[in-house]
């Protein structure tokens, strides 16, 4: 058995929980596979999914590039990955977040839950609206 990987509990941490008409199988490729990530958000990926493997997502000119090493990856049932921006000026760097992303089947579906911990200040509000935004997107970019 392989043991899993465990993080200190944030009770500040986003959570966001979605349904998603697709099954666990097809959801998880959008955490791991560049082209399909890039469907819905950011407009271009380098993912390396292993545990120590780069994460970035660069959103173009206007708000840079999101940088972090996958953590832990489970097919078709968990993703972690740490999150920062690139810009020196933005206060969340490369390391300092963590997202974890589990996938569950749900009656023919997907229930997805993203925890996204180690946010401070203005930085949490922002990223909680972003998740909002991005997580609407990949819902229906894995049904269609």
């Amino acid at each position: 058995m392989v043991s899993q990987p465990t993080y200190a509990f944030d009770p500040d941490a986003i959570v966001r929980e979605i349904r998603i008409d697709a099954r666990p199988e097809i959801v998880f490729q959008y955490f791991v596979d560049p082209e399909r990530l890039v469907r819905w958000m950011g407009a271009q990926a380098t993912l390396e999914p292993h545990p120590g493997g780069l994460f970035r997502v660069d959103y173009g000119p206007e708000y840079g590039a999101a940088r972090g090493e996958f953590l832990a990856v489970e097919p078709h049932r968990r993703v972690i990955f740490t999150w920062g921006w690139e810009n020196p000026a933005d206060p969340v760097q490369p390391g300092q977040s963590t997202v974890e992303v589990t996938i569950e089947p749900a009656d023919g579906a997907s229930r997805l839950t993203l925890r996204h911990s180690g946010l401070v200040g203005a930085s949490r509000a922002s990223h909680d609206d972003g998740w909002a935004h991005f997580l609407a997107r990949l819902a229906e970019a894995a049904t269609t």
